[in-house]
């Protein structure tokens, strides 16, 4: 009789441990899911951050011509 219940104890205790290494490595699973959610967010937005600086070191412009001079209109006044 008393194997019976050590070995009924044992299996309690067995399948306790298993649920709880169940929810272990699930927790363990969802943390690590979070945190490389997290890691690959800030990768992005430094990258992000980075292009954008890059972008703005140089100055950029959009121009149209509206009327060009000729030879015969010069800027300057006729020289004495």
């Amino acid at each position: 009789m008393r194997a019976l219940a050590q070995r009924v104890l044992l299996a309690l205790v067995v399948l306790g441990l298993a649920v709880l290494g169940f929810f272990f490595l699930a927790t363990a699973l969802v943390a690590g899911g979070i945190l490389a959610t997290v890691l690959l967010l800030r990768m992005w937005w430094l990258q992000r951050r980075m292009k954008k600086a890059e972008e703005a070191a140089y100055l950029t412009t959009e121009y149209k011509v509206v009327e060009r001079e000729g030879a015969r209109d010069p800027r300057l006044p006729p020289a004495p």
